[in-house]
């Protein structure tokens, strides 16, 4: 995986600020003036963002780990019960800067560090904390890095072809240029479910031959002309921008990891809940529960192989929904779904889980 983010445009700004640390990029924590809750200005309300922290059941003196702060929403939602306090991650330079009023309201209680989720057992421990209470995902984009333009998240706005949640690592225009047409047929096809991948991988390398893709427009232009779609179906480059983004932030195998991360962070009772928007996220999430979550007997023809034990209890037998009026205000949600488990006090199992899909390093080195 990519190095973390260093310091870079923050590093002046941030050094000066009380309680600042070096040991991770952006790190901001002080105690100012008190601010009431109702007082703080509301910027995003996330998606099922009421039914995730019910599920997380904050508590007076716990550690949370918000692991996708975004506009704070969450952590805002868990900072209201006394005496808890929350460690948010993102990997976002921007979601960082953006949290800085919510950091001075919460007397202390909040602590914001820029990096990848995945990499929350590190984060905590940087803090001085070696478990926690609960941890909260909300995974893949945010509606703020849709909007924007600059961030090449979305064909709706012209911008640059760059996709990255962070600072670091190849762009989208990066893989563009360089991936080979198997490649991109099998990153379309894998992470975008795209069945039109192959057409559309050859149309990227016929065009790239002419010149150089570098914008959304002109991306989306390129799918679109291989790509049909109907009136009230979905724009006909969704998959590929779909595709192209949780590629090249490395989202799935990212996703996996911080779920081991939690099992190894959370203590017994502890609260996992995580927010996915589609069959990929999803998956891997049901997956990993179902696959922790077992309490089988092993097979009585073998039975001199142990079973581990259960490391989570899952709350949620099924996924959580939207219900119509969450989905009427912010259409999103229609996708989105709700797990959640429990942590017992087994040990956390060892992980043995490997992916068949292509990696960014290996394309972009051209292996």
């Amino acid at each position: 995986m990519p190095e973390r983010a260093n310091l870079g445009l923050f590093g002046r700004d941030l050094a000066d600020r009380p309680g600042y640390s070096g040991r991770h990029a952006a790190v901001f924590h002080r105690q100012a003036f008190e601010m009431s809750p109702d007082d703080a200005p509301v910027r995003h309300v996330p998606v099922l963002g009421r039914e995730a922290v019910e599920a997380l059941a904050p508590r007076d003196g716990g550690i949370y780990v918000d692991g996708t702060f975004g506009a704070g929403g969450y952590s805002r939602a868990i900072l209201k019960v006394p005496g808890t306090r929350v460690i948010g991650i993102d990997r976002d330079r921007t979601a960082i800067a953006g949290g800085f009023d919510l950091v001075d309201s919460s007397g202390g209680r909040l602590t914001l560090v820029e990096d990848r989720f995945s990499n929350l057992a590190d984060v905590c421990a940087a803090q001085g904390i070696t478990a926690v209470d609960g941890v909260v995902m909300d995974v893949g984009v945010s509606s703020m890095q849709l909007d924007q333009s600059e961030r090449g998240f979305s064909f709706r706005l012209n911008g640059p072809l760059d996709m990255r949640m962070g600072q670091d690592g190849p762009t989208a225009a990066d893989v563009v240029a360089k991936a080979s047409e198997t490649d991109l047929a099998n990153i379309i096809y894998i992470f975008g479910e795209e069945r039109h991948s192959r057409a559309v991988a050859r149309a990227i390398v016929a065009a790239r031959k002419e010149a150089p893709i570098t914008t959304t427009r002109a991306l989306a232009d390129i799918v679109s002309r291989v790509v049909r779609s109907k009136p009230n179906e979905i724009h006909p480059a969704t998959r590929t921008f779909q595709a192209l983004r949780i590629f090249v932030n490395e989202e799935l195998d990212e996703l996996h990891a911080a779920l081991v991360a939690a099992e190894q962070m959370l203590k017994p009772g502890g609260r996992l809940a995580v927010v996915s928007f589609h069959s990929l996220e999803d998956r891997i999430v049901k997956n990993f529960l179902n696959e922790r979550g077992k309490r089988g007997g092993g097979s009585r023809h073998l039975p001199e192989v142990d079973q581990a034990l259960p490391s989570f209890e899952i709350l949620t037998k099924r996924p959580i929904v939207a219900d119509d009026e969450e989905v009427a205000d912010n259409p999103r949600a229609r996708s989105a779904k709700l797990r959640a488990a429990a942590r017992t006090d087994a040990p956390a199992q060892s992980e043995t889980a490997s992916f068949d899909w292509p990696q960014l390093a290996d394309v972009m080195r051209g292996g």
